[in-house]
């Protein structure tokens, strides 16, 4: 029974952390992804 709680505690972290990456990385709206650098950088 032990088992099963920590695989639900784990689920739900990896759930948590999908989220946050999702919002993070602008998945569904492309205008609030983080802009990238790699035209700033070549000369």
């Amino acid at each position: 029974m032990e088992d099963l709680h920590k695989f639900v505690e784990k689920v739900h972290d990896q759930q948590e952390k999908e989220a946050r990456n999702k919002k993070r990385h602008g998945q569904g709206n492309p205008a609030s992804k983080l802009p990238t650098k790699q035209h700033g950088t070549q000369k």
